[in-house]
């Protein structure tokens, strides 16, 4: 008799205790759901130090954490889309319109509701419908070797295409979201065939086949296997601010044009982050992204990587602002995620490797 009433005694206790455990697993979910966890999933395409610099700022003033999950923008995007309602999501970052443009249209995306994102924010550097906001800017320049090169040769993106050059240009490669970008911006300006004519004569002149990415173009200027690059201002600011001596000294030799600012202007992209349409943790994520948009954000950012700020309130190097109020490209950069696959056809065509 006693064995049974300590059997059934056993039995009711692991009863008990498995429904608190299912009680306990239901709650944890529920406050997942709720956001109210100290926790935002940052599903990023930005492999950049500052970002977990600024990330490391926001969890020791708030005490929410940041997990990144790396990945291409395209790889990141299709993950979303496959988990659908069971994605840890909570924001999406990339280094490209286009490409923000295009998550938005996949629909992995949920209107920014936020009065001081808006505030932080000028409309030029957000989707119109809210799905996405910048969180910086970056032109994509020319550089030169000054000590073999006169600036005014330089004076747009098409000059580089001409039989001066030939041998003498730097480039990375056609699968750089930053060329895509580029070329794109010349469809939507001028239609694919002169944006093919430009394509190939960047070809014709290469000094060697796309390599690396912006910085070894000017290692190569240095080295003297060519005598021009196309590159984004920020890495330039990088160079010039490096403790590593031998890209110091390269960037102290180098010339900088911003093309094109008597005709089309000077293609800029941006770098952006929307909000993901099932993210856990929304409350939260919201409070990271109104903080990378505020002013002490994004003088983190400005200072740090280099990047123009999309809030006019921010601090910058003097010099960096020095660059400021040149001319632009009068395109809609997220709009040229529809010239991409074009653009894409038209570097293998060229030979752009």
């Amino acid at each position: 008799m006693k064995q049974r009433v300590k059997r059934g005694f056993l039995l009711a206790a692991v009863s008990t205790l498995l429904v608190t455990v299912c009680l306990s697993c239901a709650g944890k979910r529920q406050e997942e759901l709720a956001g109210n966890r100290k926790i935002v999933n940052v599903f990023t395409a930005r492999h950049y130090q500052v970002d977990s610099a600024i990330y490391q700022e926001f969890t020791r003033r708030t005490g929410i954490q940041i997990h990144e999950v790396k990945g291409t923008a395209e790889e990141l995007i299709e993950r979303m889309e496959r988990e659908g309602e069971r994605s840890s999501a909570d924001l999406f970052v990339s280094v490209d319109g286009g490409i923000l443009h295009m998550a938005k249209e996949s629909g992995v995306l949920q209107p920014i509701e936020s009065e001081a994102v808006k505030r932080n924010v000028p409309a030029e550097w957000r989707d119109p419908d809210g799905y996405w906001t910048g969180i910086s800017t970056r032109s994509r320049v020319l550089v030169y070797a000054k000590d073999r090169v006169n600036p005014e040769d330089l004076s747009s993106y098409e000059a580089l295409t001409g039989e001066r050059w030939r041998g003498k240009v730097l480039v990375r490669s056609s699968s750089s979201l930053y060329n895509r970008s580029l070329l794109a911006s010349f469809i939507g300006l001028h239609g694919e065939r002169e944006a093919a004519k430009w394509a190939e004569g960047i070809v014709r002149n290469f000094a060697r086949a796309p390599e690396g990415g912006d910085k070894d173009q000017v290692m190569a200027i240095a080295a003297k296997v060519g005598d021009v690059a196309i590159m984004n201002t920020y890495y330039i600011g990088q160079m010039l601010n490096s403790n590593d001596l031998t890209e110091l000294e390269a960037a102290k030799k180098l010339g900088i044009v911003f093309p094109n600012q008597q005709t089309t202007g000077t293609h800029v992209n941006i770098s952006g982050i929307g909000l993901s349409k099932h993210a856990p943790n929304k409350e939260n994520a919201l409070k990271l992204i109104e903080f990378l948009t505020g002013a002490e954000g994004q003088t983190m950012l400005a200072m740090m990587s280099y990047e123009f700020p999309v809030n006019a309130e921010a601090d910058m190097p003097e010099w960096l602002r020095s660059w400021q109020g040149f001319k632009r490209q009068p395109v809609d950069i997220a709009g040229l995620g529809q010239f991409y696959e074009q653009a894409k056809e038209i570097f293998q065509r060229a030979g752009w490797e």
